[in-house]
């Protein structure tokens, strides 16, 4: 099972010199995948969660491909409806190919009423361009192998978990990509539910005293139970797990370190259990 980390594109800390330093811990680290996330237009809605400065995600890890070697970059999530599905595969596919493969594109509806509306795009219509957008993007893919280019179409992993994700998942994508939820949450959805891949972004917030919620996210908990988490998570059969170190305060951006213990505590934690 390889691991992933959600790495913070935005924030009052956050600025090409931690950016430079987030993906050289990720790499030392041993971790397989980077991911960033994505907003457009930072309105009001988006900026109470994620304020300016906010690195668009194709150009940040554009960026990063020519300052790491041999990481997997990805987004968590693209909001698909803000962007024709035709210039999404190309830039998917351009990065793919200048970091040496294995991009991940993993993709949402939205939630920002506001970004929605500053872009022109319905946000009553979201769900409804997400499926088209997915169908258009499945085409543009097949096309690209069709055309005997070589190359491996880029996976698509799928965010969320209301039913309409679950089957959009079936439907258009790679692997489904929960976030946050409980490990017994996401085993009973895939117990109810056969999907093409399993790929969870969970939480990373070690706490000193064991957490006894019964709705415990995954994650979240004593360095033991985190590790925990993923012997579970690859019993019910991830092929990655990301971690996601952002936990709502936009002030952590300024304190990147807490999240880079973490990150250390929790792999050194991993492999000697491995």
């Amino acid at each position: 099972m390889q691991l992933g980390v959600n790495v913070p594109n935005f924030g009052p800390g956050t600025d090409p010199g931690v950016l430079r330093e987030w993906a050289r811990t990720v790499e030392g680290l041993g971790f397989d995948l980077l991911m960033v996330s994505d907003h457009v237009v930072v309105t009001p809605d988006v900026a109470e969660r994620y304020p300016e400065p906010f690195y668009e995600p194709f150009t940040t890890l554009s960026w990063l491909a020519g300052i790491t070697t041999g990481l997997r970059l990805g987004t968590t999530v693209l909001v698909l409806p803000y962007r024709d599905p035709l210039l999404v595969a190309r830039m998917a596919d351009t990065l793919d190919r200048l970091n040496g493969g294995g991009f991940v594109l993993g993709v949402g509806v939205g939630w920002a009423r506001q970004e929605f509306a500053a872009l022109g795009v319905p946000f009553g219509a979201r769900g409804r361009l997400t499926d088209e957008y997915l169908g258009r993007l499945r085409d543009a893919r097949h096309a690209e192998w069709e055309s005997g280019s070589g190359t491996r179409a880029v996976p698509v992993w799928v965010g969320g978990h209301s039913a309409a994700a679950i089957r959009r998942t079936v439907e258009y994508g790679d692997a489904w990509h929960p976030l946050k939820l409980p490990v017994d949450r996401m085993r009973a959805i895939l117990a109810e539910q056969p999907m093409p891949g399993f790929a969870p972004r969970i939480a990373l917030r070690p706490t000193a005293a064991p957490v006894d919620d019964p709705d415990r996210p995954a994650g979240v908990g004593t360095v033991e139970q985190i590790v925990d988490d993923l012997h579970w998570l690859c019993r019910l059969g991830a092929e990655t797990v990301v971690f996601d170190p952002y936990n709502g305060d936009p002030e952590e951006t300024r304190r990147p370190e807490a999240a880079w213990r973490a990150l250390t505590a929790v792999t050194t934690e991993w492999r000697a259990a491995a």
